[in-house]
């Protein structure tokens, strides 16, 4: 009897081990592997391609997106107002949006800093006083400036994508990311994957199972005067648009100096063929 009950209770151990090890696997096949988890989306940009342009309308409600939920967080310290009018507003537009900003300025005569109503001149000032204000008031981790995320960010489509790319001028990958990032938030995660608490899941975030910023954008949030949808969709696509432009304002123009560039090329390499022809006609080989 006493073999028995140690019989037993070996089996038990062993019984008792498989289903910790049976449960931790399913930990570990639940836990991610990489970032981000899904891939994201490709949307058909209106300056995507070679001669892809931006549509100045879509601009315009981008930044009403960015001023009236973006800009309560983050801040766009390489843009100056004054480069709106790229986007069609006129110049009384762009010195009566600046001056609803307070810059701090100075010091003065006295040595002191001051506060004043914003220029065309003054570029989009930061909602904190500095980032450690900025990371207090966010759960420990600072908002990052978005001059530059459209550039900033994005994911590798690895090989032979990244070859196809290069014939195709993809270099929409910032955007497709912020895209898909900004509608990804409804999605639940996987079954036994652990959230950290205070964060938010997102299967398109990049650096990790879930990020700090909650989700930002609901439909009807931003009233757009052009009968365009008010949905998390088209909001999500024109904030990410105007943040492209942001990044890359001069990019029409760069694309336009491309094209001419390699057209020169083009005609410079028949010229020099014929020339070649012409001087070396009747030499001998």
């Amino acid at each position: 009897m006493k073999k028995l009950l140690v019989s037993l209770a070996a089996v038990g151990m062993v019984l008792a081990g498989a289903t910790a090890f049976a449960a931790e696997e399913g930990h570990n096949e639940a836990a991610p592997t990489h970032f981000p988890i899904k891939k994201p989306k490709e949307i058909s940009w209106s300056f995507a391609g070679p001669f892809g342009t931006y549509d100045k309308a879509q601009l315009q409600r981008g930044f009403k997106v960015y001023k009236e939920v973006c800009a309560a967080c983050h801040s766009m310290h390489l843009v100056s107002f004054r480069t709106l009018e790229d986007l069609g507003y006129s110049e009384a537009q762009v010195k009566a949006l600046a001056a609803e900003y307070t810059i701090q300025d100075g010091p003065n005569d006295d040595g002191d800093m001051f506060e004043r109503p914003g220029k065309p001149s003054d570029y989009f000032p930061s909602p904190f006083p500095n980032e450690q204000a900025a990371a207090a008031a966010n759960g420990g981790a600072a908002p990052p400036d978005l001059s530059l995320i459209a550039k900033a960010r994005g994911i590798e489509r690895g090989f032979p994508q990244f070859i196809i790319d290069i014939f195709t001028q993809y270099a929409e990958s910032g955007p497709d990311y912020i895209h898909s990032l900004l509608t990804g938030y409804d999605e639940q995660p996987p079954a036994g994957m652990v959230i950290p608490e205070g964060t938010h899941y997102n299967p398109y975030f990049n650096a990790g199972v879930s990020l700090a910023m909650p989700k930002p954008l609901s439909d009807d949030q931003v009233t757009y005067d052009d009968g365009s949808p008010q949905t998390v969709e088209q909001y999500s696509q024109d904030v990410s648009a105007f943040l492209m432009w942001a990044a890359e304002p001069h990019m029409e123009d760069r694309k336009k100096t491309g094209f001419r560039v390699i057209v020169f090329m083009l005609l410079f390499s028949v010229l020099m063929y014929l020339t070649k022809r012409k001087v070396w006609a009747n030499v001998a080989h």
